[in-house]
């Protein structure tokens, strides 16, 4: 493995104690602990805690400590030479997100693919031991749930991503931050993004007056869309040149994030996305399922446990809540039926618009954007099942009040944060409610992240 000794950053720190320990930069040598939540292990040096990434349990690495002082609590450090490997250790296949290749040039490496030095059977069974933790932790519960993969198993974890975020460099290149850094650093392939990704060769240009960029190429083939986020000063005329650089039969759109609003530069502001036997619209930054298998996967989940506890019949009155553009809405109608109904609530207003349009024609379905426990509270009514699919914070505390006090005979909970979700269940637990089943999903692949849907009944 490749050590930076020679590196005008490198202090031969070693074991010993010394004044210049604490300072980023500095080097320790340490043994890889358990792996804690949000992507990183934990290691300990003079009884102090070092979330380390890119290391593997078991091992004994040189790290460089990045976030460092005498008064944290805690120390942050990337993983720079290999002393003693795990043999679930693989060659990274993206060097710039490797953080020992990358910190031999003397640059960190870029986020977003930080298991991906570690074999994808290893990364699901990590990902288990922490979904474990945080329901030990946060929700009393003993329970192994096996992480389980989706889609083609050959594909290496790679070509997934159906959506990307890039940054722009000092230079105008693409590019992508260093994790936890305002460091930009320029990029020449997104190894985790469908090809179509790629194709878009985005980093042939020059970008500059763009301060961020974000792609969504739909997994069914359909038309791309570019956003672009212009910096406060760019002028029209700088916009048109980059729009001219751009595929002709790709859209663009330039939209500004502290507003949400998405302007139309070329084509449409939206894409068109296929699940579940359906047709949905996603405006601009509208939430979709990121992996080109998770909507599928999500819904045959979800649809599977309230229909085999027949929560889900012909005639059910349910609920989608943070619906977002309809994605469990759609089937969900389905299976209620003319003589069912479904309320689907979402709380961003240009995806709350997607649904109106994606389930137009279906009078069974009644949409309303707005907060949650706003919805909740003014249309007090009973369910025979939910379906929560909140974002990374979760539902909390008021709004698990609330669901429960709706009376339905099953909640399925669509989560992509295991701590928030062993929060909420702690919050279901306290009101006599229980998890009766539990499905792990690796819709994230070579990264920390992994999604949860479980069934939620009341009783003992």
């Amino acid at each position: 493995m490749t050590s930076h000794s020679n590196s005008p950053q490198h202090h031969h720190t070693g074991d010993h104690h010394s004044a210049d320990q604490a300072t980023p930069g500095a080097e320790l040598v340490v043994d890889i602990g358990p792996i804690a939540h949000g992507g990183h292990f934990v290691a300990r040096h003079e009884r102090r805690v070092i979330f380390v990434r890119h290391g593997i349990p078991g091992e004994k690495v040189r790290i460089r400590l990045t976030d460092s002082g005498d008064s944290s609590r805690f120390w942050r450090a990337d993983v720079v030479e290999v002393l003693e490997a795990s043999p679930d250790r693989v060659p990274h296949f993206w060097k710039q997100a490797d953080s020992l290749s990358s910190w031999s040039r003397g640059t960190p490496p870029v986020g977003g693919a930080e298991l991906g030095h570690i074999s994808l059977q290893r990364q699901r069974a990590l990902k288990a031991e922490v979904l474990a933790e945080q329901l030990k932790r946060l929700a009393g519960l003993d329970l192994a749930t096996e992480v389980e993969a989706v889609g083609e198993n050959h594909d290496g974890g790679l070509g997934w991503r159906t959506r990307a975020s890039f940054a722009v460099t000092p230079k105008g290149r693409l590019g992508m931050h260093a994790h936890r850094s305002d460091v930009v650093l320029p990029i020449k392939e997104m190894p985790l993004a469908l090809a179509g990704v790629n194709e878009l060769k985005l980093w042939d240009l020059d970008l500059s007056g763009i301060a961020r960029v974000e792609v969504a190429v739909p997994a069914n083939g359909s038309r791309p869309l570019i956003l672009l986020a212009p910096e406060e000063s760019t002028s029209p005329k700088r916009l048109h040149s980059i729009l001219s650089q751009l595929p002709h039969d790709v859209s663009v759109a330039s939209f500004d994030p502290g507003k949400g609003e998405v302007l139309q530069l070329r084509g449409r502001t939206w894409v068109q996305e296929t699940a579940a036997g359906h047709e949905y619209r996603v405006t601009g930054e509208g939430f979709w399922q990121i992996h080109k298998d998770a909507p599928d996967t999500l819904v045959d989940a979800v649809a599977g446990y309230l229909s085999r506890g027949g929560y889900l019949q012909p005639g059910a009155t349910v609920a989608d809540l943070y619906a977002g553009a309809g994605l469990f809405t759609a089937p969900l109608a389905d299976a209620v039926g003319v003589t069912g109904s479904v309320l689907s609530v979402e709380g961003a207003p240009g995806t709350s618009r997607d649904a109106r349009k994606n389930l137009h024609g279906q009078s069974q379905v009644e949409i309303v954007q707005g907060r949650v426990e706003k919805v909740l509270h003014q249309r007090a009514r009973s369910f025979d099942s939910l379906v929560l699919d909140p974002p990374r914070a979760g539902a909390g505390k008021a709004v698990v009040k609330q669901l429960m006090a709706t009376g339905p005979r099953a909640i399925a909970y669509v989560s992509c944060d295991p701590a928030s979700f062993a929060r909420d269940l702690g919050y279901f637990h306290q009101g006599g409610w229980r998890l009766e089943s539990l499905r792990a999903f690796d819709l994230y692949p070579n990264t920390h992240h992994l999604e949860t849907v479980g069934l939620i009944v009341p009783g003992p």
